[in-house]
């Protein structure tokens, strides 16, 4: 039995076969004159928690060290990121948002006092890096800052005193403390998080609960800058579900459909990680094969059903989807690295990875009438990170090469594309042999990514093209000797984007993609 994808629909089968299918030749339909939701950029935003090395070592070393920075900011991770064209920042966490006092984090470094990361791993934490430091840091990458107010162990007059420091325009106290600590401007903060998992490590909450909370800070912690309330307003993103049950949504939801003029949200976040053994994580990031491999993406997948179960909740109490469904906490979480501190969430980022994150970023773009941003975690050093460094040292990882492919893609207008995805069956486990969306770039340009999930098999894709008249193409696609390839410091390009043979001719695309890869092409009309 074949199972049938009309992926840029978002129609996924649930079925998979017990076999792999014996086909040569993928078969794809793209009618570049049909359109679906624009893919937001803000689907490829980032995570940096105050977590391990993330920002001590990863974004921050301060002034005063060997290694090149501007204000304390590693140099060679901007220019990295600046690259990604990274969309928003989601700061200071997770957990340990809910136990965040931002005013031991301004003014004078040498005078602020130094706190216990009680969240991660019981450490001391200097608050060198504390907001002025986290808005030069957006500043430098040309970002957006996406930050989560504490309402675990704070209170809403603390929250709307940080928002009326970061963001008054008026010269009130506050602005003026601003100022002395050398930021005149106001900052724009684009997105508030009200809280971070509050049913879990923000307080254990019970949605009736959270819910009251999240209406008291939703009406108090203000945007203090008139030219930031209207086209560029801050957007609320209130505290979703991390369980696939629907209780929590259900609960906001149905507050936000009878909310007042007093208070307002604009999103719902939801985190899901891919855990394919349960908690504690405990597949390895490192030396695995192909059993770990194929039980890897057949987790991550689930994302798409995840996705569906919260929308469909969603659309009941709001058809026009006006309340974006943002994905803030998601990517693999594997076993720590042996020999490092459990609480700093060291991993390794691997082929595999890098596979794992073009079929979420595929899930979000077909879900991209609901799903309007979404954070992988994390940016450096931590988990699924972008990036990873060691004192000087700096590597990029294959996840970072996928987003970096993937950069056409921000604010792109999905394309329907229509293809039999076959299976690749390894130990039991089956998946889609391939998965692919297609859009149209804001250039005008026709993008095409096709993912090979079959670890052992080249597959060639004819794709027939309507719509358009293509003039030329170009392709690119990332692969690795083997589903566990790294980059490392010492061999940093094992796993990197290469060109690809791609050709047109007669209205079709032809290009044969590598085992275990991900591909774009870019077609010129």
């Amino acid at each position: 039995m074949k199972c049938s994808f009309l992926l840029g629909l978002g129609l996924m089968s649930a079925m998979m076969p017990l076999q792999v299918m014996a086909v040569d030749t993928v078969h794809l339909s793209i009618d570049a004159s049909k359109t679906g939701a624009r893919i937001d950029r803000n689907i490829f935003g980032q995570f940096a928690e105050n977590l391990g090395h993330g920002l001590y070592e990863g974004i921050w070393v301060g002034p005063d060290s060997s290694i090149p920075n501007t204000r304390g900011i590693r140099n060679d991770v901007v220019a990295a990121l600046r690259e990604l064209k990274v969309p928003n920042v989601r700061w200071p966490g997770g957990c340990f948002a809910d136990q965040y006092h931002w005013r031991k984090g301004i003014g004078p470094r040498d005078k602020r006092p130094a706190t216990v990361n009680s969240a991660w791993g019981d450490v001391i934490d200097t608050n060198a890096f504390g907001t002025d430091e986290f808005m030069d840091f957006i500043q430098q990458i040309g970002s957006t800052p996406y930050v989560s107010i504490n309402i675990g162990s704070g209170t809403p007059q603390e929250a709307a005193e940080w928002l009326e420091y970061m963001t008054a325009a008026a010269p009130t106290a506050l602005a003026k403390e601003r100022a002395a600590n050398g930021h005149p401007e106001p900052y724009k903060v684009g997105y508030l998080g009200i809280g971070n998992e509050s049913w879990d490590c923000g307080g254990a909450m019970t949605p009736d609960y959270y819910v009251s909370l999240m209406k008291v800070y939703s009406r108090f912690v203000l945007n203090m800058n008139p030219a930031q309330r209207s086209k560029d307003q801050m957007l609320k993103i209130a505290v979703g579900p991390g369980t696939p049950d629907t209780e929590w949504t259900e609960a906001v939801m149905q507050a936000w459909k009878k909310h007042t003029w007093a208070w307002d949200i604009n999103g719902l976040s939801l985190h899901w990680y891919t855990v394919p053994n349960g908690w504690p994580p405990s597949t390895n990031s490192e030396k695995f094969g192909l059993d770990d491999y194929v039980k890897t993406l057949k987790s991550t997948l689930f994302m798409d059903e995840f996705l569906r179960k919260q929308e469909a909740v969603m659309d009941k109490y709001d058809p026009e989807k006006k309340v974006t469904l943002t994905v803030d906490e998601w990517g693999a979480w594997h076993a720590p690295l042996s020999g490092s501190n459990p609480a700093f969430l060291v991993q390794q980022n691997s082929l595999r990875d890098a596979i794992l994150a073009s079929l979420n970023l595929n899930i979000f773009s077909r879900h991209g009438d609901r799903v309007r941003m979404a954070n992988i975690a994390q940016m450096i050093n931590v988990l699924q990170a972008m990036i990873l460094t060691d004192k000087e040292k700096m590597v990029l990882t294959p996840t970072y090469y996928v987003f970096k492919m993937y950069v056409p893609f921000q604010d792109a207008t999905l394309i329907p594309v229509a293809f039999d995805a076959g299976a690749y069956t390894h130990g039991g486990v089956s998946l889609p042999r391939v998965d692919a969306i297609a859009a149209k770039g804001a250039d005008g340009k026709l993008l095409l990514e096709i993912t090979n999930l079959d670890a052992e098999n080249s597959a060639a894709v004819d794709a027939d093209l309507t719509g358009i008249t293509a003039k030329s193409v170009k392709a690119e696609t990332l692969t690795g000797a083997e589903v566990d390839s790294i980059n490392t410091f010492e061999s940093p390009n094992s796993v990197a984007p290469k060109p690809a043979a791609a050709k047109l001719q007669n209205g079709k695309l032809s290009v044969t993609v590598a085992p275990r890869s991900v591909t774009v092409v870019s077609i010129e009309p």
